[in-house]
């Protein structure tokens, strides 16, 4: 089990650096990229940026080793038992919670709690389709036999977010290890070193070098060289929807190859006057705006509410928000977590300014802490008078920034909760099963939550968006099947 959560010394944390390739790491000469802490931005690390050759050196790494380590080929309960043991690995490693914390949004308790056993129990879930899963035998007449054979694409390349970094990480090499497949995968630049921890982990578990290797660098130059490269022969990205749209775009500009992409939202809460839980959907409300700050592609920021009920859920919302606090990421007590850069908090500011400045009402934040502990530390924010046109309910704003908006009738809210261009996820509070049903149906949207916000530990359940908001799923049966090709065999029995 993941050991406790407790107060650790950040300056103690010296996470390795580079790029992990064949299961060592590679000296670069290219230009490094300084990484800051989120929580009182220092300077902790550099890391280099792989271009064209530092990415071809590490799918050759991973074609080699696909070929000639049998990873692909070992009886799959073989290969599931490793991944077993890298599971429980990551599971008790203090270093990697450590270094998965002092660099990220990810305070220590949260972590510990939820995203490093989230990450081991995604990569044991995955495991388990190793021997489970292997195509189908298919109706034919009587002398002849009809299957469709599962097998893997190769190499996959994946691009991981900064905002949980263990966690989406697991999403992506979960499935596609455990289908036989090797890895190249990049992490944010933001957050690059949690990782190349997990891929040490990997090796020292028994999985072959060269099966999972880490490239560092930007999304403009090495992302974009991963997914152009002619030997990926499958992209899987979360990310931003311009991201999304460039990697498409390079994908069908190198040949053919498939993607996934979870992308970019901009969730509703739609809120009925009948709901059950009065003070259960205040914390849903708050939860689905201000974990991990809000920096998350899920965050429902769009609370759409019957106007019966809207004045008191807001009062109670502000006043469950305005009483926390910040907190470095590396203090067990901490939980509210900074902005991981400058950049992401000079926006969050521009577009809550671009609200007011338009009439919207800031009922509680729009600012930063001013008493934060050397990060940037933004206050949870709830706008009212907002209208759709503004770019804080239009766009995805990735920050603790929730709107609010009315309605009278469900017809009314299900057609506001549904977005014109997103629909990544969205939350329904209704004790009436049958609406609950009707807005099911009338939101556009990958994942609903009726009654609750956000995800649980139930791997099975997939998630993806509609729109703008992505193809493709993570999680599930689905991804794990995303990382096979299908061959349709038919055969005679007699010449």
């Amino acid at each position: 089990m993941t050991y406790a959560a407790h107060d650790f010394a950040p300056d103690a944390v010296a996470p390795s650096t580079g790029h992990y390739i064949g299961g060592t790491y590679r000296a670069a000469d290219e230009a490094s990229i300084e990484v800051t802490r989120p929580s009182d931005g220092r300077v902790y690390g550099a890391v280099p940026e792989a271009g064209e050759a530092g990415v071809d050196a590490a799918v050759a790494s991973a074609v080699t080793a696909a070929s000639e380590s049998g990873w692909a080929r070992c009886a799959p309960r073989d290969r599931a038992r490793v991944m077993r043991r890298w599971a429980d690995l990551i599971d008790t490693d203090q270093r990697l919670t450590e270094i998965e914390c002092v660099g990220s949004t990810r305070p220590i308790g949260q972590a510990c709690a939820q995203d490093i056993p989230f990450t081991a129990e995604a990569i044991r879930f995955f495991a388990e389709y190793a021997d489970k899963d292997g195509g189908d035998l298919t109706a034919t007449r009587a002398d002849s036999l009809g299957f469709v054979a599962a097998e893997p694409f190769g190499v996959i390349g994946a691009i991981t977010p900064w905002n949980f970094p263990l966690s989406m990480a697991s999403w992506k090499c979960g499935p596609a290890l455990a289908a036989g497949n090797a890895m190249v995968i990049k992490p944010s630049e933001l957050t690059p070193f949690s990782t190349l921890r997990m891929a040490e982990l990997a090796v020292e578990a028994g999985i072959p070098a060269g099966i999972f290797n880490v490239v560092q660098g930007t999304g403009a130059t090495t992302g974009a060289a991963l997914v152009r490269h002619p030997d990926v022969g499958k992209i899987s990205f979360t990310g931003s929807n311009a991201t999304g749209q460039r990697i498409m775009a390079d994908a069908g500009g190198a040949g053919v190859k498939p993607v996934t992409l979870e992308l970019g939202g901009k969730s509703p809460q739609l809120v009925f006057a009948d709901v059950p839980d009065f003070e259960h959907v205040a914390q849903c409300v708050v939860r689905g705006f201000t974990a991990n700050g809000g920096q998350a592609c899920i965050s429902g920021t769009r609370l759409i509410v019957h106007e019966r009920l809207a004045q008191p859920l807001v009062e109670r919302i502000v006043e469950i928000v305005s009483k926390m606090k910040p907190g470095p990421t590396w203090a067990a007590t901490t939980d509210y977590c900074p902005i991981i850069g400058r950049a992401q908090a000079d926006k969050i500011e521009t577009l809550v300014a671009q609200a007011k400045q338009a009439g919207a009402e800031v009922l509680t934040g729009g600012s930063r802490f001013a008493d934060g502990p050397g990060g940037l530390f933004y206050r949870p924010t709830v706008l009212a008078n907002v209208t759709d046109d503004m770019a804080v309910v239009a766009h995805e704003v990735f920050g603790p920034v929730l709107t609010v908006q009315t309605f009278r009738d469900e017809a009314e809210g299900i057609a506001r909760a549904d977005h014109p261009h997103y629909g990544l996820a969205a939350g329904v509070h209704t004790r009436d099963i049958g609406q609950a049903m009707r807005a099911m149906r009338g939101i556009q949207a990958g994942t609903i939550w009726i009654n609750r916000y956000g995800r649980s530990r139930d791997l099975a359940i997939p998630t993806g968006g509609y729109k703008g908001s992505g193809i493709g799923k993570d999680l599930g049966r689905q991804a794990f099947e995303a990382c096979q090709r299908y061959k349709s065999v038919l055969m005679d029995f007699e010449a």
